[in-house]
């Protein structure tokens, strides 16, 4: 999931493969953990946190970036979720989900969900909404996700083709509680995906009026919306009583949308809001002493890249220039200048609280050295005219980092760097999908569900390119072949090492270069209790209480 704004600390040693909360740390020393244990705290009341505007419409299916994510989270229910503290996988809408081979999957529904306009969640709220997500003409974000299932490419045969089917053949509904899933392919990690909130239900009001529902969705979580998005402005959700799972202590929550970190963090100190998961540049230094053990500093799986336009723009179409590039940026300068030390350097492509992720993967790609990457820049040709423009967005604090970054690839490389500020993140996003944009771009990934698929065909795939977040358009055979090979592994060690070889082809070939790892950085006023922040930079609304 592409990631917005966003202003995180880094852990200075990675969590063993989702354990997260066992090395996470508050700013006096305690556990995350403890941080967020309380015992009777007060039902209802009402809070604000900080948000930024999400990028299109709240229809799960067409969200894959975190300011929309964390809404869904509160408005929705999928058939799996994680654990805030761990991650780890298990049922939420779902009563069991079991294959004998992992390629056909049964799905069997708890009782007692609806949704918030009373309507009853069944099979088929389910089947329904991963069709229309599955179908091209939708242009749905999360369209590569149902790319697995059986019939798929009916759906979407391509660009500049017409889908022959309106159904995935792979979706059988059984009965209002029970529908199987037959995918192309035995994938293992098939029930792990299923608590991205792509695969979360629709109501059949929804495909009535698609674009209306996004700005008044109707979802079937713990939380239901109390008025329409407010633009720019807010967006107010309440507490559904119906809800049969874990039911939310406050009466209402208020995201307040935020175009500067700055503004919303000199709130928080105002109780103007309650709660942030993002935090500027200019907290870092003062944050842990003035809010304590209400100051969350948690390992999360983002990492932050510099993406190329490979497809649209030729100039940087050969690996060694972008090798030289990523050799001649001080990821250990900019995480600790910049960053006050509260971020890490990267190594890899996968987030280090990943299973997979292997220690130094990048190899030379990632150390800094000024002399080789000269000597490499020149090999390739370099830039026209020395010249290369990076483009960020506005609304997240990015403009220090990627200026650091410009500064030195001026001084090792004799570029002649300019920047281009977006307002918003969805602006530069819009720009890159349309092809407006050819110039180098920041760009950062958290998981939609912890594997190390995700960080992998999402961002780096073919079918990513139309409908995903691959907006450098790169393109590989052997990493398709290598992906294709490691979903039909027989058995998840086989698997790991099928997508860290497809992960070797993306360090040789550098169609982005991963910068730094994140941590999440957020803060609560003394008015709250039980603030729970997961992996995903997500807060677990449901179990805030007043204190």
């Amino acid at each position: 999931m592409r990631l917005t704004k966003t202003m995180r600390l880094t852990a200075t040693a990675a969590c063993a493969a989702l354990a997260i909360s066992a090395c996470s740390t508050g700013g006096d020393g305690k556990k995350a953990s403890d941080q967020a244990s309380g015992g009777s705290g007060k039902t209802g009341g009402s809070i604000s946190i900080e948000s930024g505007e999400p990028q299109n419409g709240l229809v799960p299916q067409n969200t894959a970036e975190s300011e929309g994510s964390q809404v869904e989270y509160a408005l929705f229910a999928g058939l799996v979720d994680y654990d805030p503290k761990t991650s780890a996988p298990r049922l939420s809408v779902a009563e069991s989900i079991e294959t004998p081979d992992s390629k056909v999957w049964t799905i069997k529904l708890k009782d007692g969900y609806t949704f918030h306009n009373g309507e009853k969640v069944t099979a088929q709220s389910f089947v329904d909404a991963w069709n229309w997500g599955a179908d091209q003409t939708n242009a749905a974000q999360a369209l590569p996700f149902f790319d697995k299932i059986e019939g798929s490419e009916e759906l979407a045969p391509g660009k500049d083709k017409t889908p022959t089917a309106k159904q995935l053949k792979g979706l059988k509904v059984v009965d209002d509680k029970t529908f199987t899933v037959t995918l192309k392919d035995p994938f293992s990690q098939f029930k792990t995906m299923l608590g991205y909130n792509a695969f979360y239900p629709l109501p059949k009001a929804f495909f009535n009026d698609p674009k209306a529902f996004g700005d008044n969705p109707i979802g079937n979580g713990p939380f239901q919306m109390d008025g329409p998005w407010q633009h720019n402005s807010q967006i107010k959700v309440k507490r559904y009583d119906k809800f049969p799972g874990k039911k939310a202590k406050l009466d209402s929550v208020t995201f307040k949308i935020y175009d500067k970190l700055e503004t919303s963090y000199n709130d928080l100190r105002a109780d103007n809001i309650q709660i942030t998961n993002k935090l500027p540049i200019s907290a870092m230094s003062t944050v842990s002493q003035e809010f304590g053990d209400r100051y969350i500093y948690k390992p999360e799986s983002g990492v932050g890249y510099i993406g190329f336009p490979i497809a649209t723009n030729p100039a940087f179409a050969k690996p060694e220039l972008r090798k030289a590039i990523s050799m001649a940026i001080d990821r250990e300068a900019i995480t600790k200048t910049i960053f006050s030390g509260t971020r890490k350097p990267a190594d890899d492509f996968i987030s280090p609280i990943i299973p997979g992720y292997r220690q130094g993967a990048l190899g030379e790609a990632a150390k800094y050295n000024p002399a080789k990457a000269k000597e490499l820049y020149a090999q390739s040709g370099g830039l026209p005219g020395n010249k290369l423009e990076i483009g960020y967005n506005a609304d997240g604090g990015h403009k220090e980092w990627i200026e650091a970054v410009g500064n030195q690839l001026k001084n090792n490389l004799g570029l002649d760097v300019t920047f281009k500020p977006f307002e918003k993140f969805g602006k530069i996003l819009d720009a890159l999908g349309k092809k407006e944009y050819s110039g180098a771009f920041r760009m950062a990934w958290q998981m939609d569900y912890p594997s190390i698929e995700d960080y992998l065909r999402p961002i780096f795939s073919k079918i990513a390119i139309e409908n995903g977040s691959n907006y450098g358009g790169y393109v590989n055979e052997d990493f398709e072949s290598l992906l294709a090979k490691a979903d039909s592994a027989k058995t998840e060690e086989e698997g790991l090492k099928l997508y860290q070889q497809a992960d070797d082809v993306l360090i040789k070939d550098l169609p982005y270069i991963p910068v730094y790892t994140y941590m999440t950085s957020g803060a609560y006023t003394k008015g709250v209790k039980n603030v729970v922040i997961d992996s995903q930079n997500r807060i677990d609304l449901a179990g805030v209480e007043l204190a």
